[in-house]
Protein backbone atom coordinates (compact mmCIF):
# COMPACT_ATOMS: atom_id res chain seq x y z
CA UNK A 1 0.00 0.00 0.00
CA UNK A 2 0.89 3.53 -0.76
CA UNK A 3 0.65 7.08 -1.77
CA UNK A 4 1.83 8.82 -4.89
CA UNK A 5 2.73 12.15 -5.52
CA UNK A 6 3.88 13.79 -8.84
CA UNK A 7 4.81 17.36 -9.02
CA UNK A 8 5.35 19.57 -11.56
CA UNK A 9 7.29 16.43 -13.22
CA UNK A 10 8.95 17.26 -16.28
CA UNK A 11 10.52 14.56 -18.96
CA UNK A 12 12.64 16.33 -21.33
CA UNK A 13 14.93 14.53 -23.70
CA UNK A 14 18.52 16.42 -25.12
CA UNK A 15 18.23 17.19 -28.69
CA UNK A 16 19.65 15.18 -31.45
CA UNK A 17 21.10 16.84 -34.53
CA UNK A 18 18.50 16.08 -36.89
CA UNK A 19 15.87 17.32 -34.52
CA UNK A 20 17.66 21.05 -34.28
CA UNK A 21 16.58 21.73 -37.90
CA UNK A 22 14.09 20.64 -40.21
CA UNK A 23 16.02 19.18 -43.75
CA UNK A 24 16.14 21.91 -46.19
CA UNK A 25 14.46 20.65 -49.67
CA UNK A 26 14.81 24.58 -51.55
CA UNK A 27 15.58 28.15 -51.35
CA UNK A 28 12.16 29.17 -49.89
CA UNK A 29 12.62 26.97 -46.48
CA UNK A 30 15.99 28.38 -46.65
CA UNK A 31 15.26 31.81 -46.41
CA UNK A 32 12.08 31.01 -43.83
CA UNK A 33 12.54 31.20 -39.82
CA UNK A 34 11.96 27.26 -38.52
CA UNK A 35 8.55 27.51 -37.05
CA UNK A 36 8.43 25.12 -33.83
CA UNK A 37 5.22 24.28 -34.35
CA UNK A 38 5.09 22.38 -37.67
CA UNK A 39 6.94 19.69 -35.29
CA UNK A 40 4.63 16.99 -33.41
CA UNK A 41 6.44 16.93 -30.80
CA UNK A 42 7.10 20.14 -27.96
CA UNK A 43 10.55 21.30 -28.94
CA UNK A 44 11.98 23.74 -26.25
CA UNK A 45 15.77 24.77 -26.16
CA UNK A 46 16.23 22.04 -23.70
CA UNK A 47 15.31 19.84 -26.17
CA UNK A 48 12.36 17.64 -26.71
CA UNK A 49 9.27 17.94 -24.27
CA UNK A 50 7.85 14.31 -23.65
CA UNK A 51 5.91 14.93 -20.54
CA UNK A 52 5.38 18.76 -19.67
CA UNK A 53 4.18 19.62 -15.92
CA UNK A 54 2.54 16.44 -14.87
CA UNK A 55 0.75 16.85 -11.12
CA UNK A 56 -1.22 14.14 -9.93
CA UNK A 57 -1.75 13.00 -6.23
CA UNK A 58 -2.91 8.93 -6.21
CA UNK A 59 -4.64 7.76 -2.62
CA UNK A 60 -3.17 4.31 -1.11
CA UNK A 61 -4.95 1.35 -3.02
CA UNK A 62 -6.09 3.75 -6.00
CA UNK A 63 -6.42 2.08 -9.36
CA UNK A 64 -4.99 5.38 -11.53
CA UNK A 65 -5.25 4.53 -14.99
CA UNK A 66 -3.16 6.75 -18.01
CA UNK A 67 -4.83 6.77 -21.41
CA UNK A 68 -4.33 8.63 -24.64
CA UNK A 69 -3.11 8.12 -27.95
CA UNK A 70 0.46 7.20 -28.99
CA UNK A 71 3.03 9.28 -28.05
CA UNK A 72 0.88 11.27 -25.37
CA UNK A 73 3.79 10.38 -22.99
CA UNK A 74 1.73 8.34 -20.68
CA UNK A 75 4.68 4.99 -20.45
CA UNK A 76 7.35 7.62 -20.15
CA UNK A 77 5.49 8.73 -16.92
CA UNK A 78 4.97 5.24 -16.09
CA UNK A 79 8.71 4.85 -16.56
CA UNK A 80 9.65 7.42 -14.89
CA UNK A 81 7.61 6.34 -11.38
CA UNK A 82 9.31 2.90 -11.60
CA UNK A 83 12.64 4.31 -12.00
CA UNK A 84 13.52 3.64 -15.39
CA UNK A 85 14.06 6.85 -16.43
CA UNK A 86 14.75 10.76 -14.90
CA UNK A 87 12.53 13.15 -14.28
CA UNK A 88 14.72 16.18 -15.94
CA UNK A 89 12.63 18.42 -13.52
CA UNK A 90 9.95 18.05 -10.62
CA UNK A 91 9.18 15.74 -7.82
CA UNK A 92 8.35 12.24 -7.66
CA UNK A 93 6.63 11.22 -3.57
CA UNK A 94 6.08 7.75 -2.49
CA UNK A 95 4.84 7.49 1.04
CA UNK A 96 5.65 11.13 1.58
CA UNK A 97 9.72 9.88 0.48
CA UNK A 98 10.84 12.15 -2.00
CA UNK A 99 12.04 9.15 -5.04
CA UNK A 100 14.02 10.79 -7.45
CA UNK A 101 17.46 9.72 -6.96
CA UNK A 102 16.36 6.33 -5.12
CA UNK A 103 17.71 3.36 -7.87
CA UNK A 104 14.47 1.43 -9.61
CA UNK A 105 15.02 -1.94 -6.84
CA UNK A 106 14.81 0.49 -3.81
CA UNK A 107 11.11 1.81 -4.54
CA UNK A 108 8.84 -1.33 -3.96
CA UNK A 109 7.42 -1.10 -6.99
CA UNK A 110 6.33 -3.83 -9.68
CA UNK A 111 6.13 -3.49 -13.16
CA UNK A 112 4.47 -6.02 -15.83
CA UNK A 113 5.65 -4.88 -19.47
CA UNK A 114 3.50 -5.35 -22.59
CA UNK A 115 5.92 -8.26 -23.84
CA UNK A 116 5.13 -10.53 -20.85
CA UNK A 117 9.06 -10.56 -20.29
CA UNK A 118 9.34 -13.99 -19.42
CA UNK A 119 12.61 -16.40 -19.38
CA UNK A 120 12.21 -19.40 -22.37
CA UNK A 121 14.45 -21.09 -20.66
CA UNK A 122 12.49 -21.25 -17.17
CA UNK A 123 9.46 -22.97 -15.72
CA UNK A 124 6.60 -20.63 -14.41
CA UNK A 125 8.02 -21.89 -11.16
CA UNK A 126 11.13 -20.76 -11.87
CA UNK A 127 9.86 -17.40 -13.64
CA UNK A 128 7.95 -16.31 -10.09
CA UNK A 129 11.32 -17.32 -8.10
CA UNK A 130 13.42 -15.20 -9.94
CA UNK A 131 12.60 -11.60 -8.27
CA UNK A 132 12.08 -13.35 -4.80
CA UNK A 133 15.87 -15.52 -5.28
CA UNK A 134 17.10 -12.13 -6.07
CA UNK A 135 16.30 -10.90 -2.58
CA UNK A 136 17.81 -13.98 -1.33
CA UNK A 137 14.14 -14.96 0.08
CA UNK A 138 14.58 -18.11 2.18
CA UNK A 139 13.71 -21.29 0.23
CA UNK A 140 10.75 -22.46 2.03
CA UNK A 141 9.04 -18.74 2.00
CA UNK A 142 9.62 -18.51 -1.51
CA UNK A 143 7.44 -21.35 -2.18
CA UNK A 144 4.92 -20.48 -0.03
CA UNK A 145 4.85 -16.43 -1.44
CA UNK A 146 4.86 -18.60 -5.39
CA UNK A 147 1.94 -21.03 -4.05
CA UNK A 148 0.25 -18.14 -3.01
CA UNK A 149 0.30 -15.85 -6.02
CA UNK A 150 -0.19 -18.94 -8.66
CA UNK A 151 -3.30 -19.55 -6.40
CA UNK A 152 -4.61 -15.61 -6.72
CA UNK A 153 -4.06 -15.81 -10.75
CA UNK A 154 -5.25 -19.27 -11.52
CA UNK A 155 -2.01 -20.62 -12.96
CA UNK A 156 -1.44 -23.41 -10.18
CA UNK A 157 -1.52 -26.17 -13.13
CA UNK A 158 0.90 -24.50 -15.15
CA UNK A 159 3.42 -24.21 -12.69
CA UNK A 160 6.05 -26.52 -14.27
CA UNK A 161 5.18 -25.84 -17.98
CA UNK A 162 7.11 -22.85 -20.14
CA UNK A 163 6.28 -19.95 -21.29
CA UNK A 164 5.81 -21.77 -25.00
CA UNK A 165 3.42 -24.30 -23.43
CA UNK A 166 0.86 -21.43 -22.59
CA UNK A 167 -1.37 -19.62 -24.70
CA UNK A 168 -1.00 -15.41 -24.46
CA UNK A 169 -3.41 -14.86 -21.47
CA UNK A 170 -1.82 -17.33 -19.47
CA UNK A 171 1.61 -15.54 -19.92
CA UNK A 172 -0.12 -12.71 -19.12
CA UNK A 173 -1.15 -14.19 -15.79
CA UNK A 174 2.74 -15.54 -15.10
CA UNK A 175 3.59 -12.29 -16.23
CA UNK A 176 1.31 -10.44 -13.65
CA UNK A 177 1.94 -12.65 -11.07
CA UNK A 178 5.91 -12.43 -11.03
CA UNK A 179 5.19 -8.57 -10.26
CA UNK A 180 2.81 -9.46 -7.12
CA UNK A 181 4.67 -12.64 -5.69
CA UNK A 182 6.64 -10.43 -3.17
CA UNK A 183 3.72 -7.98 -2.38
CA UNK A 184 4.80 -4.64 -4.07
CA UNK A 185 3.53 -1.86 -2.83
CA UNK A 186 2.77 0.14 -6.56
CA UNK A 187 2.08 -2.09 -9.07
CA UNK A 188 2.56 -1.08 -13.00
CA UNK A 189 1.26 -2.26 -15.98
CA UNK A 190 2.10 -1.01 -19.22
CA UNK A 191 -0.53 -1.67 -21.84
CA UNK A 192 -0.65 -5.62 -20.93
CA UNK A 193 -3.79 -6.48 -22.91
CA UNK A 194 -2.18 -4.81 -25.79
CA UNK A 195 -0.74 -8.26 -27.03
CA UNK A 196 -4.04 -10.25 -26.34
CA UNK A 197 -7.17 -10.62 -29.00
CA UNK A 198 -10.57 -9.40 -28.30
CA UNK A 199 -12.11 -11.92 -25.96
CA UNK A 200 -8.91 -12.72 -24.10
CA UNK A 201 -9.21 -8.83 -23.36
CA UNK A 202 -12.04 -9.01 -21.72
CA UNK A 203 -11.27 -12.02 -19.47
CA UNK A 204 -8.14 -10.23 -18.68
CA UNK A 205 -9.39 -6.93 -17.74
CA UNK A 206 -12.48 -8.77 -15.68
CA UNK A 207 -9.17 -10.89 -13.90
CA UNK A 208 -7.54 -7.59 -12.99
CA UNK A 209 -10.15 -6.33 -11.51
CA UNK A 210 -10.59 -9.07 -9.30
CA UNK A 211 -6.97 -9.36 -8.90
CA UNK A 212 -7.14 -5.51 -7.39
CA UNK A 213 -9.39 -6.67 -4.81
CA UNK A 214 -7.39 -9.50 -3.58
CA UNK A 215 -4.02 -7.08 -3.23
CA UNK A 216 -3.05 -4.70 -1.00
CA UNK A 217 -1.57 -2.47 -3.52
CA UNK A 218 -1.73 1.03 -5.67
CA UNK A 219 -2.35 0.24 -9.31
CA UNK A 220 -1.16 2.70 -11.98
CA UNK A 221 -1.86 1.46 -15.47
CA UNK A 222 -1.31 2.32 -18.86
CA UNK A 223 -2.99 2.12 -22.00
CA UNK A 224 -4.30 3.45 -25.63
CA UNK A 225 -7.78 2.01 -25.34
CA UNK A 226 -10.42 4.17 -23.58
CA UNK A 227 -12.86 0.82 -23.07
CA UNK A 228 -10.06 -0.05 -20.65
CA UNK A 229 -9.42 3.23 -19.13
CA UNK A 230 -13.87 3.16 -18.59
CA UNK A 231 -13.96 0.13 -16.93
CA UNK A 232 -10.46 -0.25 -14.95
CA UNK A 233 -9.84 2.99 -13.23
CA UNK A 234 -11.32 4.49 -9.96
CA UNK A 235 -10.00 7.84 -12.20
CA UNK A 236 -8.88 8.47 -15.36
CA UNK A 237 -5.59 10.09 -16.02
CA UNK A 238 -6.12 11.99 -19.79
CA UNK A 239 -2.68 12.46 -21.60
CA UNK A 240 -1.66 14.47 -25.03
CA UNK A 241 1.00 15.42 -26.29
CA UNK A 242 2.64 15.29 -22.94
CA UNK A 243 0.43 17.00 -20.87
CA UNK A 244 -2.59 16.38 -18.95
CA UNK A 245 -5.65 17.05 -20.52
CA UNK A 246 -8.20 16.37 -17.49
CA UNK A 247 -8.19 13.92 -14.43
CA UNK A 248 -11.59 12.75 -13.27
CA UNK A 249 -13.43 9.46 -12.64
CA UNK A 250 -14.81 7.37 -15.70
CA UNK A 251 -17.64 8.95 -15.04
CA UNK A 252 -16.82 12.46 -15.05
CA UNK A 253 -14.59 12.39 -18.10
CA UNK A 254 -16.97 10.88 -20.14
CA UNK A 255 -20.21 13.17 -18.81
CA UNK A 256 -18.36 16.62 -18.43
CA UNK A 257 -15.48 16.83 -20.66
CA UNK A 258 -13.24 19.81 -20.60
CA UNK A 259 -12.30 19.95 -23.76
CA UNK A 260 -12.55 19.10 -27.78
CA UNK A 261 -10.04 16.52 -27.23
CA UNK A 262 -11.38 14.70 -23.97
CA UNK A 263 -14.72 14.79 -25.21
CA UNK A 264 -13.67 13.09 -29.05
CA UNK A 265 -10.99 10.74 -27.25
CA UNK A 266 -13.72 9.11 -24.40
CA UNK A 267 -16.63 7.29 -25.75
CA UNK A 268 -17.26 4.50 -28.45
CA UNK A 269 -18.41 6.17 -31.17
CA UNK A 270 -16.80 9.33 -30.47
CA UNK A 271 -19.27 12.33 -30.00
CA UNK A 272 -20.50 14.54 -32.56
CA UNK A 273 -19.19 17.58 -33.23
CA UNK A 274 -21.31 20.76 -34.89
CA UNK A 275 -20.05 24.21 -35.71
CA UNK A 276 -23.13 25.85 -34.23
CA UNK A 277 -23.80 28.53 -31.14
CA UNK A 278 -24.95 29.49 -28.22
CA UNK A 279 -27.70 31.70 -28.02
CA UNK A 280 -28.28 34.20 -24.66
CA UNK A 281 -32.18 34.95 -24.25
CA UNK A 282 -32.60 36.51 -21.31
CA UNK A 283 -31.02 36.34 -17.76
CA UNK A 284 -29.28 33.19 -16.97
CA UNK A 285 -31.33 31.92 -20.43
CA UNK A 286 -29.94 29.57 -23.00
CA UNK A 287 -30.27 27.91 -26.01
CA UNK A 288 -27.82 26.17 -28.40
CA UNK A 289 -28.35 26.70 -32.59
CA UNK A 290 -27.22 24.34 -34.82
CA UNK A 291 -27.61 25.33 -38.35
CA UNK A 292 -30.91 27.03 -38.04
CA UNK A 293 -32.64 24.67 -35.30
CA UNK A 294 -32.57 26.04 -31.55
CA UNK A 295 -32.17 23.04 -29.02
CA UNK A 296 -33.21 23.73 -25.43
CA UNK A 297 -30.71 22.89 -22.57
CA UNK A 298 -31.63 21.59 -18.92
CA UNK A 299 -31.88 24.14 -16.28
CA UNK A 300 -28.01 22.49 -14.86
CA UNK A 301 -26.67 23.45 -17.94
CA UNK A 302 -28.24 27.46 -18.25
CA UNK A 303 -26.64 27.82 -14.46
CA UNK A 304 -23.41 27.04 -15.49
CA UNK A 305 -23.10 28.83 -18.52
CA UNK A 306 -24.96 32.16 -16.57
CA UNK A 307 -22.49 31.28 -13.87
CA UNK A 308 -19.43 31.41 -16.63
CA UNK A 309 -21.21 34.58 -17.80
CA UNK A 310 -20.96 32.92 -21.17
CA UNK A 311 -22.61 35.29 -23.82
CA UNK A 312 -24.29 34.52 -27.55
CA UNK A 313 -21.25 33.01 -29.37
CA UNK A 314 -20.30 30.84 -31.77
CA UNK A 315 -19.64 27.24 -30.35
CA UNK A 316 -18.47 23.68 -31.41
CA UNK A 317 -21.81 21.51 -30.41
CA UNK A 318 -21.19 17.99 -29.26
CA UNK A 319 -23.37 15.32 -28.58
CA UNK A 320 -22.89 11.81 -27.78
CA UNK A 321 -24.55 9.19 -30.10
CA UNK A 322 -26.26 7.76 -27.44
CA UNK A 323 -27.80 10.83 -25.99
CA UNK A 324 -29.50 11.81 -29.19
CA UNK A 325 -32.88 10.39 -30.24
CA UNK A 326 -35.00 9.92 -33.54
CA UNK A 327 -38.10 12.15 -33.96
CA UNK A 328 -40.62 13.20 -36.06
CA UNK A 329 -42.91 15.82 -34.22
CA UNK A 330 -42.06 19.19 -35.09
CA UNK A 331 -39.99 21.68 -33.54
CA UNK A 332 -36.24 21.21 -32.03
CA UNK A 333 -35.77 18.32 -34.88
CA UNK A 334 -32.26 18.42 -36.95
CA UNK A 335 -32.55 16.48 -40.35
CA UNK A 336 -30.19 14.24 -42.15
CA UNK A 337 -30.10 11.53 -44.51
CA UNK A 338 -28.99 7.86 -43.50
CA UNK A 339 -25.87 7.11 -45.32
CA UNK A 340 -24.98 3.67 -43.52
CA UNK A 341 -26.85 1.80 -40.73
CA UNK A 342 -24.67 -0.93 -38.74
CA UNK A 343 -26.92 -3.74 -36.84
CA UNK A 344 -25.08 -3.87 -33.33
CA UNK A 345 -27.45 -6.69 -32.29
CA UNK A 346 -29.37 -4.79 -29.57
CA UNK A 347 -28.93 -1.23 -31.30
CA UNK A 348 -28.34 0.11 -34.85
CA UNK A 349 -25.85 3.03 -35.24
CA UNK A 350 -26.96 4.80 -37.63
CA UNK A 351 -24.92 7.44 -39.96
CA UNK A 352 -26.57 10.31 -41.04
CA UNK A 353 -25.36 12.76 -43.29
CA UNK A 354 -26.32 16.70 -42.00
CA UNK A 355 -25.23 19.40 -44.51
CA UNK A 356 -21.90 17.44 -45.66
CA UNK A 357 -20.98 16.25 -42.12
CA UNK A 358 -21.18 12.44 -40.72
CA UNK A 359 -23.48 12.20 -37.82
CA UNK A 360 -23.53 8.80 -35.33
CA UNK A 361 -26.91 7.78 -33.79
CA UNK A 362 -27.16 4.88 -31.57
CA UNK A 363 -30.58 3.31 -31.71
CA UNK A 364 -32.48 0.54 -29.69
CA UNK A 365 -33.08 -1.79 -32.09
CA UNK A 366 -36.91 -2.52 -30.56
CA UNK A 367 -37.53 1.31 -30.98
CA UNK A 368 -36.42 1.33 -35.00
CA UNK A 369 -38.63 1.49 -37.69
CA UNK A 370 -37.17 -1.48 -40.16
CA UNK A 371 -38.05 1.46 -43.08
CA UNK A 372 -35.53 3.85 -41.14
CA UNK A 373 -32.45 2.06 -42.06
CA UNK A 374 -33.02 2.34 -45.59
CA UNK A 375 -30.20 4.44 -47.39
CA UNK A 376 -30.98 7.41 -48.33
CA UNK A 377 -34.07 8.15 -46.13
CA UNK A 378 -34.71 11.25 -44.08
CA UNK A 379 -34.96 11.09 -40.55
CA UNK A 380 -35.03 13.87 -37.68
CA UNK A 381 -33.47 13.87 -34.07
CA UNK A 382 -32.81 16.07 -31.47
CA UNK A 383 -30.28 16.08 -28.73
CA UNK A 384 -31.18 15.12 -25.13
CA UNK A 385 -31.12 18.49 -23.71
CA UNK A 386 -28.79 17.73 -20.04
CA UNK A 387 -26.36 15.99 -22.24
CA UNK A 388 -25.59 18.61 -25.27
CA UNK A 389 -21.15 20.14 -24.31
CA UNK A 390 -20.53 23.45 -25.41
CA UNK A 391 -16.87 24.45 -26.83
CA UNK A 392 -15.11 27.33 -27.36
CA UNK A 393 -14.02 27.20 -31.21
CA UNK A 394 -10.63 28.85 -30.39
CA UNK A 395 -9.48 27.82 -27.06
CA UNK A 396 -11.37 24.40 -27.91
CA UNK A 397 -12.55 24.44 -24.10
CA UNK A 398 -15.66 23.25 -22.61
CA UNK A 399 -17.87 26.64 -21.91
CA UNK A 400 -19.79 25.31 -18.86
CA UNK A 401 -16.07 24.71 -16.74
Amino acid sequence: MATLSLRHVHKIYPLREDDKEPKKKNKKIDEEPVNKKTYKLKITDEGVVAVDDFNLEIADREFIVFVGPSGCGKSTTLRMIAGLEDITRGDLYIDGQRMNDIPPKERDIAMVFQNYALYPHMTVRQNLEFPLELRKVPKDEMTKMVNEAAEILGITPFLARKPKALSGGQRQRVAIGRAIVRSPKVLLMDEPLSNLDAKLRNQMRAEIIKLRKKLDATFIYVTHDQTEAMTLGDRIVIMKDGEVQQIGTPQEVFNHPLNVFVAGFIGMPHMNMFDGEVVKKGEGQYAVKVGDVELPLSEAKQKRLAEHMVGSQKAVIGCRPEHISLDEKPGHMIQGIVDVSEMMGSSVHLHINVDGKDCIIIVPTLDLDTGELDSGATVRFTFAPNAIHMFDPETEKNLEY
